[in-house]
């Protein structure tokens, strides 16, 4: 009854600005109630990662665990604020898709499904780079066999070779496919969104003193990242999801582009607590994003 009165709010407020309601309105006047004031504020359930939750993004938000590292300057936070939503916000760093079914930190996060009822409108998620620890492990894994060649050659992938993607794509694609059909089950009237993750590095070169990854490896690491998004676009299509697709919005704007420039801030000589996470920019960029391709 609840999105009845809502859904009819917002027809009445579309007419109105057409001046489509003006006799009736006029007719009873006892009778007329604003839009504005019988609309509902969304209701908004932020999920996922450090990604969502701005980890290393200032000011930090003291409500919540420490633990999970969340800003109250996250793209979730900006996109409330821009359209009024109300907010649950549940997103954790360090989260996997497991940890949405799951306490992530027994007694202090709970499994973030639970924010989820039949009454949320709206669902963004950032979530499957920690799955497996594939995408960090690979950054880790490439950054100790760049350093054993100073930067040159691709020794990660020559020693690694489609290991990182195989279990991208036979792990973490169903993972995060069925995390986001479990979503859809426990918000069926949400409109549900999943973000990918800006771009990183580079196609090419790379900015080693930066981010101590071998010229050779970037291409290596950039592909397994578009692996990652193909899989998260790939389950988002398959499950009726929108997917915010932030690879042409965040080129260049990767970790070894200059500070004011980048999204995401480099593993050295960063501005952030957080390395390798996007910083105020990115997060205010990943919000207008969304709400772009939500239409909000």
């Amino acid at each position: 009854m609840r999105r009845a009165h809502r859904r009819a709010a917002r027809l009445i407020s579309l007419l109105a600005a057409a001046g489509l309601t003006a006799t009736a309105t006029a007719a009873t006047p006892a009778t007329a109630v604003s839009a504005s004031a019988a609309e509902e504020p969304a209701r908004y359930v932020a999920m996922g990662d450090s990604f969502s939750a701005g980890s290393g993004v200032w000011p930090p938000d003291r409500s919540a665990p420490a633990i999970c590292l969340r800003s109250t300057a996250s793209y979730p936070r900006i996109i409330a604020t821009t359209t009024g939503a109300v907010l649950a916000d549940v997103t954790c760093g360090g989260a996997d898709t497991a940890d949405l079914a799951r306490a992530q930190y027994p007694g202090l996060v709970r499994p973030q499904f639970d924010a989820l009822s039949e009454d949320t409108d709206l669902v963004t998620i950032t979530i499957g780079g920690n799955d497996s620890n594939v995408f960090v492990g690979a950054l880790l894994a490439c950054a100790a066999k760049g350093a054993t060649t100073a930067g040159y050659g691709n020794p990660c992938q020559r020693w690694y070779g489609s290991h990182f993607h195989d279990v991208v794509r036979s792990t973490t694609y169903p993972a995060v496919r069925q995390a986001l059909t479990d979503i859809h089950a426990r918000a069926p009237h949400a409109q549900v969104a999943i973000l990918g993750y800006p771009w990183i590095l580079p196609a090419q070169e790379g900015c080693y003193t930066k981010m101590p990854v071998a010229r050779g490896d970037v291409p290596y690491l950039r592909d397994l990242q578009a692996t990652l998004n193909g899989v998260i676009a790939q389950a988002a299509a398959e499950t009726g999801t929108t997917f915010v697709d932030l690879s042409e919005a965040s080129e260049g704007r990767d970790a070894c582009a200059p500070a004011g420039t980048r999204w995401v801030e480099p593993v050295l000589w960063g501005t952030s607590a957080v390395p390798v996470h996007p910083n105020a920019l990115g997060a205010s960029e990943m919000a207008a994003e969304a709400m772009r391709v939500l239409g909000l």
